[in-house]
């Protein structure tokens, strides 16, 4: 099982194989383009884990998808990193008021980036770290397939586990339909989107069970996400 899916946003093709190599020989799905627009419309259509992302690309700068991903909700909470020659404290700090979680200098070696991609990754995928997952007041013991809330064990069948599982990993990103089916049953299910507002319900009547607050957010023509302050 692939350790994440990496977008790599880099116009420099002998850099960018370089990176593509070492990441998947690290387990990682990696989609690459050149092109800023690109970018941007690969990102929304299908979220990646995270974002390594050129500051001087051609066309759309780097720092401007940055900023655009930031605003749109598919994209605004998925991890991106910059790299980037422009090593000045200002051009760093320009970065991540911007929206960067990180910044790398050129020129670094691919296993620095590894590392930087897999630290950023355990910091919003709890999963990478453990079978432990935990937010809010619900907490999933992934090993002995157990799920609690506010100390209460709660019986989920098998595709709610993997659903609520999905959205732990990835707290408060909103997942359209699309998504969650390509993510939760698999590239090569034949199920209708619909059937995941199905799941949702069941996933919601037993979370909720006793009157609990409803921790899943529905986006409209969006998606749906995990979120401490979600409603129906």
């Amino acid at each position: 099982m692939a350790k994440g899916r990496i977008l790599l946003v880099e116009d420099d093709n002998a850099l960018a194989e370089l990176l593509v190599y070492n990441l998947k020989r690290e387990d990682f799905e990696v989609a690459h383009t050149a092109d800023g627009e690109d970018a941007m419309l690969l990102a929304r259509e299908n979220p990646p884990d995270l974002v390594l992302l050129d500051w001087m690309i051609e066309g759309v700068s780097g720092i401007e998808v940055c900023r655009r991903l930031r605003r749109h909700p598919e994209t605004a909470n998925v991890p991106i990193i910059m790299l980037t020659a422009r090593g000045e404290e200002a051009d760093r700090i320009r970065g991540l008021e911007t929206g960067a979680d990180d910044y790398i200098t050129k020129p670094f070696s691919p296993r620095e980036l590894v590392a930087r991609v897999g630290a950023v990754l355990r910091r919003v995928r709890p999963a990478l770290a453990g079978e432990q997952l935990a937010y809010a007041d619900i907490e999933m013991d992934i090993g002995a397939h157990k799920v609690r809330r506010g100390g209460a064990t709660i019986a989920l069948g098998p595709t709610e586990f993997r659903l609520l599982r999905h959205f732990l990993e990835h707290p408060g990103r909103v997942f359209s339909r699309e998504r969650l089916l390509d993510s939760v049953w698999g590239h090569d299910s034949d199920i209708e989107p619909r059937t995941v507002d199905v799941h949702i319900r069941r996933l919601r009547k037993a979370i909720n069970d006793g009157g609990k607050a409803d921790i899943i957010r529905t986006v409209r023509s969006a998606g749906y996400a995990l979120d401490s302050e979600g409603h129906a």
